[in-house]
């Protein structure tokens, strides 16, 4: 299972719609493989969707969700003038660092302790 981030452009002003989530499900084809999706509005880089799914590969989990997107974008009324930015694997930092940092040594040691 993979976990695409689909980061999107908004036009100004413009809110995620409150169904994105829902509706991407109902795009979703059953031969992509999608088994869950979420929505957050906030995100630090502009809205994203979450798109949870079963791949042979990361480029092809990738693929699935821009096509997603895409269809997502392109039928539903809320997303007019919008666009995908990317749909990509977000990286993630060994556990202790946080997000993507910062460097250094983890919090918790081997028995779970920080030193």
């Amino acid at each position: 299972m993979y976990l695409i981030h689909a980061q999107l452009a908004a036009p100004e002003g413009s809110l995620l719609p409150c169904d994105a989530a829902a509706a991407a499900l109902v795009l979703a084809r059953p031969e992509e493989g999608v088994e869950h999706v979420s929505a957050h509005g906030d995100g630090p880089r502009g809205p994203v969707l979450g798109v949870f799914l079963l791949a042979d590969s990361l480029a092809q989990a990738e693929n699935r969700t821009a096509a997603l997107c895409e269809r997502l974008l392109t039928r539903h009324p809320g997303f007019r003038g919008w666009s995908l930015r990317r749909a990509e694997a977000p990286f993630l930092a060994p556990l202790g660092h946080g997000l993507l940092g910062p460097p250094g040594r983890p919090t918790g040691g081997p028995a779970g302790r920080a030193e």
